[in-house]
């Protein structure tokens, strides 16, 4: 997607040699634009637990290059150790999103013990390129699924089609197009028009921060809502449909989204206004049921809910909002359950938010 009008995906390899690799930093948008080189893990761990990447495939690709560059310096008497040491400090960093053990998972099943030290270094690289690009064409894909249920609102209104979203599941979030996103994206591309509730998704913002400064630079209307507002607009009419994204879909369908999902998917089942899910496989956790039991919820620091981040005299300032003292918690996802879910897009098709429907898409997953 574009910035300024210059396309860009959220992480890309500095140079043929790859000594380091760039990123957006996340942190500073929208009101700065800023590249950072990591050039060590702990530049990487550190950027995906301080969120200068963030979105669950983003985090999951750039764990992939984390690992590479834990191991590029190993020999062959160390590299065992450093791989589990590396792949466990990795995993540490964002316990709710399944895409970092999803890519670290793959690269486990592909080195083995009969390859040389620089087979196994190259495989990691090679598999870190392999699901950057796969990333790019399953979102591909869930937009022109995604589009096909916009497209069929279009058909029966006749009128611009309202979408709501929350958090940031645009391309910031992947590599390119995004997932919640990608359907209003391909919408924009072929002149059907759309207008996007953009929540702004406290205690981070990203929705503010994040989705607005996309949908700005992509030419689509939009406003930015105060989350408490998504029940009312939905009572008054005002949204056609809800897509969101997935930081751990479980196989029976209950999805763990950007907290605040569940209240919003408990406005829409109420005021029948349809709730979708986008989720690339790399975002399904095939061997997870019972969402609400099962998937760990990441805990933050609770400065992130007792301050705010803003631009104040050009430079980006962290302002209190509440007393001092006053004791704050961070809960960062909650789990919606299946029954308030009326269909996942995922890259080969849209299904019902349960085990059949998902494993007659994904037949390889069967146990």
């Amino acid at each position: 997607m574009k910035i300024f009008g210059k396309h860009y995906q959220t992480i890309w390899e500095t140079d043929k040699e790859v000594s380091s690799v760039s990123i957006i930093d996340q942190r500073w948008l929208p009101h700065k634009f800023q590249i950072v080189e990591l050039k060590k893990f702990d530049d990487f761990v550190r950027a995906i637990k301080e969120m200068w990447v963030r979105g669950a495939p983003l985090i999951g690709v750039t764990s992939a290059y984390s690992l590479y560059f834990a191991l590029k310096g190993t020999d062959e008497t160390n590299f065992d150790r450093v791989f589990e040491e590396a792949s466990k400090k990795i995993l540490e960093t964002r316990p709710t999103a399944v895409n970092i053990k999803y890519s670290l998972d793959i690269i486990a099943r592909k080195v083995s013990a009969n390859m040389t030290l620089n087979e196994k270094k190259q495989i990691i690289l090679d598999t870190a390129r392999n699901l950057c690009r796969e990333d790019v064409e399953n979102c591909k894909k869930i937009g022109e699924f995604g589009f096909e249920l916009i497209h069929e609102i279009y058909r029966k209104k006749g009128d611009s089609v309202k979408i709501m979203t929350h958090c940031n599941a645009g391309w910031l979030a992947t590599i390119d197009y995004g997932t919640a996103l990608a359907p209003v994206y391909f919408a924009k591309e072929r002149a059907l028009p759309v207008f996007v509730w953009v929540s702004e998704t406290r205690p981070r913002n990203q929705g503010a921060k994040l989705t607005a400064f996309e949908l700005l630079h992509e030419g689509i209307p939009h406003s930015i809502i105060s989350d408490n507002a998504a029940g009312y607009l939905m009572q008054k009419g005002m949204v056609d449909l809800v897509i969101v994204g997935s930081d751990r879909t479980t196989l029976d369908g209950d999805v763990a989204n950007k907290i605040g999902t569940y209240l919003k998917a408990l406005a829409a089942k109420d005021n029948s206004v349809p709730f979708y899910v986008a989720v690339p496989s790399s975002s399904i956790d095939f061997e997870m049921e019972n969402g609400s039991a099962n998937i760990p919820i990441e805990q933050r620091d609770a400065s992130e809910v007792k301050y705010i981040s803003g631009l104040y005299n050009e430079e980006i300032v962290d302002v209190l909002v509440c007393p001092e003292e006053s004791e704050a918690v961070n809960y960062a996802f909650d789990v919606t359950p299946s029954r308030l879910v009326d269909g996942l897009i995922t890259e080969r098709g849209i299904c019902k938010p349960n085990r059949e429907s998902l494993l007659k898409l994904f037949p390889e997953k069967k146990i």
